[in-house]
């Protein structure tokens, strides 16, 4: 269980990062020996990443984590030597910024959180390397990089998602998202957004980087946070007030993800229009209706969903965006709702096909409307 913490907090926000601070931190429940003696992780030396990663040269940069650069490298996995670039196992190497007592503390949180969990749509940590001022860590690649890049990025490598995709990942991120609430885990993510939202080569979304609150708030009760927390944009809003952590924070956070998966713009853009700046004010006005919502969507997808998924994903957005915590929903029930969801579309996409089929015929088939590519239906 969380235990709340009587603590002066000052909130601070600076390139878009959201800080908790505080003058008491409280000490961590196992030590530095019985955290990398009972995780289940190997030990790398640091010579061997340094050269699985080139020297940790500019073009194996995959991109930068919480607290360190992000290399991509090749080891063998049987010896846990280094290997050839194209050989062996590819993996991703953190390195950490060393600024002073707080990087290592966040080393060694990784450490202690991720040598515990295991699951499906957790990014997996295969070891670390303590080795003089080093720290770093050892995590399975992700081939098709992050949430953002293919939401935001405009390049032929990063591919935008097709709707169908987005919805699949939605799924895996909440997946991950319920088993980090669940009994098993006790622990908040407090960071949730599309950047730590990796996609695998099967389209699988995994959550990464964790800026996690272990033993989170159960039943309603919440957590005063001490440490690095989320990005503005992203963090609740009476997380950013008080300091006041509970699980239906990270659901917030879910409800900014499921806008921008929705309308392909990002959270905060100081380029976009004055009014249209902020994504989440901008959009609520129209979440709430099939005409209206048509209007935000993003146009790189039109003809790809159905009215009903459309609405039903923006009535999703709309809970978890809730302004009183108690309104939005569980990871659980984000889980339920958007298999739901899938099985929709997946019916929309087959009465398509026997439409495509029958369209000369005198049978009318009864479809879900699919926006068409003017703004339409089909």
């Amino acid at each position: 269980m969380g235990s709340c913490f009587s603590v002066h907090l000052t909130i601070e926000n600076s390139r878009n990062d959201v800080k908790v601070t505080s003058a008491t931190v409280p000490p961590s429940p196992r030590s530095e020996d019985e955290i990398l003696q009972s995780a289940n992780l190997k030990s790398f030396t640091f010579n061997v990443l340094r050269t699985a990663t080139r020297n940790f040269r500019p073009d194996s940069v995959l991109g930068e984590g919480g607290f360190g650069l992000v290399f991509k490298g090749w080891i063998d996995e049987q010896s846990l030597t280094a290997a050839r670039p194209g050989t062996g196992t590819v993996i991703a190497v953190k390195r950490l910024n060393q600024e002073g007592l707080q990087g290592h503390q966040e080393w060694l949180t990784e450490i202690n959180y991720l040598g515990q969990l295991s699951h499906p749509n957790l990014v997996k940590l295969i070891g670390y390397c303590l080795e003089d001022d080093h720290r770093l860590l050892v995590y399975e690649f992700m081939s098709r990089g992050s949430l953002e890049n293919h939401l935001f990025r405009r390049s032929s490598y990063f591919q935008p998602l097709c709707w169908n995709l987005r919805l699949k990942v939605a799924l895996g991120a909440a997946k991950g998202l319920a088993y980090l609430h669940s009994p098993a885990a006790k622990v908040i993510y407090r960071d949730f957004k599309c950047s730590n939202i990796l996609i695998d080569s099967n389209y699988n979304a995994k959550l990464s980087d964790f800026g996690l609150a272990k033993d989170g708030p159960v039943d309603g009760k919440s957590h005063v946070s001490t440490r690095v927390m989320g990005t503005y944009g992203y963090a609740a809003p009476e997380y950013m007030a008080t300091g006041h952590l509970t699980e239906r924070s990270d659901i917030y956070s879910f409800g900014v993800v499921l806008l921008e998966i929705l309308t392909g713009k990002r959270c905060i853009d100081k380029n976009r229009p004055s009014n249209e700046q902020v994504l989440v004010d901008f959009a609520r006005p129209y979440l709430s209706s099939k005409r209206r919502i048509l209007h935000i969507m993003d146009p790189r997808i039109i003809g790809q969903y159905s009215s009903d998924a459309a609405i039903r994903v923006a009535n999703l957005a709309v809970r978890c965006l809730a302004r009183e915590p108690k309104y939005r929903p569980t990871a659980n029930e984000l889980v339920k709702e958007l298999e739901q969801l899938q099985e929709l579309q997946k019916g929309s996409d087959i009465c398509r096909k026997e439409t495509g089929r029958k369209h000369n015929g005198n049978k009318k088939v009864g479809c879900p409307t699919l926006v068409g590519s003017r703004g339409g239906s089909i």
